[in-house]
């Protein structure tokens, strides 16, 4: 495989993952597979830099917050 097909396939992977995690609340793979997957992704962008790209989730820190959190205000204790 080349790495430019891996390194879409993995990002979309990635993204995909990151969905299911962060808006669904639905894991669907274990924190040490996610890792392996990021650190895989991570080192194919680093050694073919000619494929970086800013929208690319080792550019990226979490998710939307979702919706069934509730909204408060702040608090302030003296």
């Amino acid at each position: 495989m080349l790495f430019d097909n891996r390194i879409a396939e993995l990002r979309a992977e990635l993204n995909r993952h990151n969905q299911l995690y962060y808006q669904d609340a639905q894991p669907e793979v274990s924190d040490a597979e996610y890792d392996r997957l990021f650190r895989e992704l991570e080192d194919l962008e680093k050694a073919n830099p000619e494929f970086h790209d800013p929208n690319s989730p080792t550019h990226r820190v979490g998710g939307a917050p979702l919706e069934t959190f509730e909204q408060r205000g702040q608090s302030y204790f003296h």
